[in-house]
């Protein structure tokens, strides 16, 4: 037992170092500290004593280190020893929410880092130097910039970096309360945050922790195991260095302690220095007099400045507007129901426009508001006229247009708010809700129905021109609503649709359209066959990457009737849950309406009685289906023997549905998107 005391003693002794090396130091500020601290770069002691180590200015850096190095081996090969630092620091921003890059406590092999860079090198490296195990530094920073480049985790946290900017380990900057419970702290608040540092020789363990108060925190806000033996000299640096970029901050040290082999002495705010306020002019009387004089002056500015803003920004209303409806919205009211238009209430933007969510303030009525861009092309009064006609559209399967607001250029459209989004979100894409079949066949129903209106219920006939699954919005209840008539065209009952410039979206173009360059109500019936089928199958109208048979859905499906394994083509993420009955007329339904001859689909009157099941689909199906696919002697061949021969298989083959950005055909159109949630699917290119 006296032997193995006699052994600790003496390796307790070993790992002491020298007495001639300094081993604990603490400032309460720095203006008596004479020679103890080498300053370079940006860096400076004020009059208070506060060690200022960048200012406000742009690209800067700042170090200041510890004059003497201090031991921290009794060999070059040995084991470091145990360490503590404490410190207190503050970062004042230029702009009040952007940082300038941020401050770093490190250990380094030389005071000299004249070769390093500021920006988020936070001079402590150059392009040359960074990552290289030859620089044995070690530091943790606390960095108020974002480079995603070097893998930030965002633009308020704290690092453990070794030889290298992209950190070891970080996290948020953020402290545990006396209750546990983590609370977050913003770096670049302007207000004083004490540090704590500890490395433990023995476990390898390096904690850092920080605070708003003088009570250090029970739990560290990092805590990373890494032996340091190899990294640190027998002797090494420490001290702070400091770096702006573009965006710069003034980075401040109050106070700083430290001690090897053992805890460091812990700061106060009460004892350490503050601040220094703005600095004072001396010219009271001067400015005092200024002041007196410039009263009268400012107040009759800042009066007409407000009855100038007051006439420009009025609601004019003209003539001409009094005619228009639907209801005409004040600016203010709009305002108000979307809280200052703030980015929280963005449910989306697109090539015209912004869409926030809003609530009336009158009748708490959740509603969906879009700001018309400034750069529209299309004409203000050709616009409200446009509205004015499809404002007085009424139906149930409609996304409804309340109202709308004019304030100089801007246009403000109001819009029912559709909680669930799109149909597309719900198909494709991993969604987190699976419509079940009774939902689908709900939906498809519902647009059917609102495509009758629009062919046949209205005073005017009314051409959608982009009937697909983005532009099929859902209600609370799933009801599907179809929006978006930023490309209708209407005409009277009877007439004859003029030709209009090529829009749309690929995969519901009817084949017609690039040779006749006419819209009609079958090509919105080619459209709407494509959606029936994705409805079905879970899959878009075009797939890119699919195999050639599979490319164009409408194909694919015909191909697999031929061959009587129909069932092959349903969407697997229904699992076999559906009315097989409902499914084939679904499907036969769209082929029908995806024929290439416009006079073989059926209408939408059609449409609606198959779906409601008034009238029984042809058994024939082959007259419907000749012409179809563009080769040789039509589609329709090879049909014999399948109209009541229906294989569905129980089992799916588990299929990748990728995704793709679809463009409109015309990308320069100038119509304008009137759906408020279409605007959400910024994959399609208007």
């Amino acid at each position: 037992m006296t032997n193995l005391l006699i052994l600790l003693c003496f390796s307790s002794l070993l790992s002491i170092p020298s007495s001639s090396q300094p081993t604990e130091f603490a400032y309460a500020g720095f203006r008596q500290i004479g020679p103890n601290v080498t300053l370079s770069g940006s860096s400076q002691i004020l009059k208070n004593g506060v060690l200022k180590l960048t200012n406000d200015s742009s690209k800067l850096m700042g170090h200041a280190f510890y004059a003497s190095p201090l031991r921290f081996k009794s060999s070059p090969n040995g084991s470091v020893f145990s360490f503590s630092t404490c410190f207190a620091f503050v970062i004042v921003p230029e702009y009040q929410t952007l940082g300038g890059h941020g401050l770093a406590f490190a250990l380094s092999p030389s005071r000299d880092l004249s070769s390093a860079l500021p920006t988020h090198y936070l001079g402590l490296f150059n392009d040359s130097d960074v990552g290289n195990s030859s620089n044995h530094l070690f530091a943790v920073e606390f960095d108020t910039v974002q480079n995603v480049e070097i893998g930030d985790i965002n633009d308020n946290h704290i690092g453990i970096d070794i030889n290298s900017l992209k950190s070891n380990e970080s996290a948020a900057a953020a402290y545990y309360t006396t209750d546990m419970k983590k609370q977050e702290l913003n770096l670049k608040g302007g207000k004083p945050i004490l540090v704590w540092i500890d490395y433990d020789s023995v476990s390898t363990q390096i904690n850092v922790t920080i605070s708003p108060s003088n009570l250090k925190p029970r739990l560290p806000i990092i805590s990373y195991k890494y032996d340091l033996s190899p990294l640190l000299h027998e002797s090494m640096y420490v001290g702070f260095s400091a770096s702006t970029g573009l965006l710069a901050s003034s980075h401040y040290v109050l106070g700083w302690s430290f001690k090897m082999n053992g805890i460091a002495e812990s700061l106060s705010f009460n004892s350490l220095p503050s601040l220094p306020g703005p600095e004072k002019r001396q010219t009271t009387l001067i400015i005092g007099v200024s002041v007196s004089c410039s009263l009268f002056l400012i107040a009759a500015i800042f009066g007409g400045a407000y009855l100038f803003w007051k006439i420009k920004n009025r609601d004019v209303i003209e003539d001409w507007e009094l005619e228009l409806g639907p209801h005409r919205y004040s600016y203010q009211e709009l305002k108000q129901a979307t809280r200052g238009f703030k980015d929280s209430e963005l449910l989306g933007a697109g090539g015209f426009g912004r869409v926030y969510k809003g609530t009336l303030p009158n009748s708490n009525a959740q509603v969906a508001v879009k700001r018309i861009s400034h750069d529209s092309r299309q004409g203000l009064r050709e616009f409200l006229s446009e509205i004015a006609s499809i404002g007085r559209l009424r139906h149930r399967n409609l996304v409804q247009l309340l109202g709308w607001c004019r304030r100089r250029g801007d246009l403000l459209l109001v819009y029912d708010f559709m909680p669930n989004g799109s149909l597309e979100k719900l198909l494709f894409n991993k969604p987190e809700k699976i419509l079940n079949w009774q939902q689908r066949f709900h939906i498809i129903k519902g647009v059917a129905s609102g495509l009758l209106y629009l062919h046949e219920g209205y005073e005017q006939v009314v051409i959608h021109r982009d009937v697909k699954a983005s532009n099929v919005l859902l209600d609370s209840e799933l009801n599907g609503r179809l929006g978006d008539f930023g490309l209708a065209r209407l005409y009277d009952h009877g007439a004859n649709p003029g030709t209009t410039r090529l829009v749309g979206t690929f995969g519901y173009l009817a084949p017609e359209l690039p040779k006749t360059g006419k819209a009609s109500t079958k090509s919105d019936v080619f459209a709407f066959g494509a959606l029936l089928l994705e409805v079905v199958c879970g899959r878009r109208p075009v797939e890119p990457k699919a195999a050639p048979e599979e490319l164009v859905l409408v194909d694919w499906v015909r191909d697999m009737w031929k061959e009587g394994s129909v069932g092959g083509v349903v969407d697997p993420k229904l699992e076999g849950e559906f009315d097989d009955f409902e499914v084939v007329m679904v499907l036969k339904l769209g082929l029908m309406c995806s024929n290439d001859v416009p006079m073989v689909r059926p209408s939408m009157r059609q449409v609606v009685r198959y779906l409601e099941g008034e009238v029984p689909l042809p058994d024939d199906m082959r007259p419907l289906l000749e012409g179809n696919g563009g080769g040789g002697g039509g589609r329709g061949e090879g049909f014999d023997g399948y109209e009541n021969s229906f294989l569905f298989s129980s089992s799916f083959e588990k299929g990748s549905y990728s995704s793709f950005r679809r463009g409109d055909v015309d990308a320069s159109f100038g119509s304008i998107s009137t759906s408020p949630i279409s605007l959400l699917d910024t994959g399609d290119a208007r």
